[in-house]
């Protein structure tokens, strides 16, 4: 019997490829040739879901901010700002992602620019507007990136850092 008369069935491959790619990305280097061969698949398979690469970091992208966003609803701007920053400094690959040159062309990926309001929106509502939000979005977005990259030596104690 030919393999070739089987249907295609791969069950969740977009969420299969979404994991092949989140592992890449902390490894290093996403490619979607990768990602399609982690999840077991052909690279024309990985196709039907996402058209090339930046569709497939987009979505990754959303996802990401998503549980981002889940993360910090409910929580006071303080218990965000912590969270931001942690969470930067735990998962920089996936933060250099979802705060990256991407974001600027969001506008092509709905789900990823959706995601990313959302995630704002927290933020903005924990720190009593819109305003207020984006002062407290630049400086723990600032600090979470000067910590990356090594900008601030010795220790930093965010508890004390963040009152």
């Amino acid at each position: 019997m030919s393999t070739s008369a089987r249907p295609y069935h791969h069950g969740d491959l977009r969420a299969a490829l979404l994991d092949a790619a989140d592992a890449l990305l902390e490894a290093g280097e996403v490619s979607l040739r990768e990602a399609a061969r982690r999840a077991g698949v052909s690279p024309a398979a990985a196709y039907r879901h996402f058209a090339d690469k930046e569709a497939l970091l987009a979505a990754l992208a959303a996802r990401h901010f998503a549980q981002f966003g889940a993360a910090l609803a409910g929580a006071g701007i303080r218990a965000q700002g912590l969270a931001y920053v942690r969470f930067a400094l735990e998962r920089p690959g996936r933060f250099r992602l979802m705060f990256g040159p991407l974001l600027c062309r969001a506008g092509a990926h709905p789900e990823l620019r959706a995601a990313a309001d959302a995630a704002f929106a927290a933020l903005a509502r924990a720190a009593g507007g819109r305003e207020a939000g984006i002062r407290a979005w630049a400086l723990v977005h600032g600090l979470a990136h000067l910590m990356l990259d090594g900008a601030i030596p010795g220790e930093v104690d965010l508890d004390t850092l963040l009152k």
